[in-house]
Formats: structure tokens, sequence, C-alpha cells
């Protein structure tokens, strides 16, 4: 099991090697989590080693990779620019990538199949995949799985009045829904979509 930190790091460290072919120096990761002590630093990434998540070959910090399991989570496609979904435009070539991992894979991330046309506004259908950062916190706007009285669960735009909760249904045909704060669980927020065909 993996801590909140140990999360953060093995997601900086991937998604680093992800972008740039070799790991980052202690020095960088330092950086990107606000941690100043390359001792702190060294310890996490060896309890990393330790627990499976990765290898270090050799002296250098460089050395360190993914082990196999962590390099197949990688989703990355090429990025081959923008298409115009109305009218025909002039194909712009673009040398750039999206790296899926970050955005959509996680130890803290989970897929729902959505049931309905309560968010067709907001372009979730029925049939879709919604991505999960699971979390007991959100924002106003966020699109939020809510638990509501322990029993049923909803997918609906949050928004928070006082000491009372609106799960605003992205369809207009629908009214939202009115709670006090007690009654409403938050349990994730979306952070992306999926649609096959």
């Amino acid at each position: 099991m993996l801590t909140p930190l140990e999360q953060k790091m093995l997601g900086f460290i991937s998604q680093y090697i992800a972008e740039h072919d070799h790991a980052p120096t202690l020095r960088e990761i330092g950086d990107e989590l606000a941690i100043s002590s390359k001792g702190t630093i060294h310890r996490y990434v060896e309890s990393l080693v330790k627990k499976g998540q990765l290898r270090r070959q050799g002296r250098s910090w460089r050395g360190i990779s993914l082990t196999p399991d962590n390099r197949q989570s990688l989703i990355i496609l090429p990025l081959h620019g923008c298409i115009e979904a109305g009218k025909a435009i002039e194909v712009i070539p673009a040398q750039s990538q999206i790296n899926f991992s970050a955005s959509l894979l996680g130890p803290d991330r989970y897929a729902l199949k959505v049931i309905g046309n309560t968010m067709i506004e907001a372009g979730i259908l029925d049939g879709d995949y919604v991505v999960v950062r699971k979390t007991d916190r959100a924002e106003n706007e966020d699109i939020v799985v809510a638990l509501i009285d322990e029993g049923e669960v909803t997918l609906k735009r949050l928004r928070k009045h006082g000491e009372r909760i609106e799960l605003i249904p992205d369809n207009k045909a629908l009214v939202s829904l009115i709670y006090p704060t007690e009654r409403v669980h938050i349990q994730g927020v979306v952070t992306g979509q999926l649609r096959l065909y």
C-alpha cells in the first residue's frame, strides 16, 4: 500500500519518464513535490523500489525506471493537432503527444459507466464511461459522484448554497435536487470521459 506522498511521487516519476524517456533527478522530484531535503526524496524513492513500484539500475538517479507493470499502465498517444468538427480547415502538422496516464489512470482513479441522459448537455451520454478521481471534496461546478442518504448514488454538477447542496443535471428537461449538506457525501470528481464506438 502506497502512502499519499508515494502515490504523488510515483505519478510524477511515471509522467516524467513518459515525457522525457528517462527518470527525473532528485532535485526535479523535490521541485515538483515541494520537498527541499534530498535525503527525504531518497528515502521515498527507495521505498517505492522496495514496494516493487520502481527499479533502480546502477548508481545514477537517471537509472530509475518503471517496473513492467507500471510501464504497461502508461497510455501515450501522438497528438496530431486539432480538427474542426464543422467546416474543413487546413491541415497543420503538430509534433506532440498526450499522456492519458496522468489524467485518466492512477491509484485514486476509477471508472463508471453512465446510465441515462442526465448529463447530456455536458456531453456525457448514456453508455459513456466517466473517469473519477476519488475524493470527498469538490468545488462549485465540478461534476461529482454524490451519495445521497447513504443509499443512492448520482452523477450531477455540484453547487453549494451554505447549508444546502444543489445537484444539477446538465439536461434542461430535468430539475435540480437540493439537500441539506449532511445528506450528501461526495465520492469523487469527474476528470475525464470515454466513449467507445
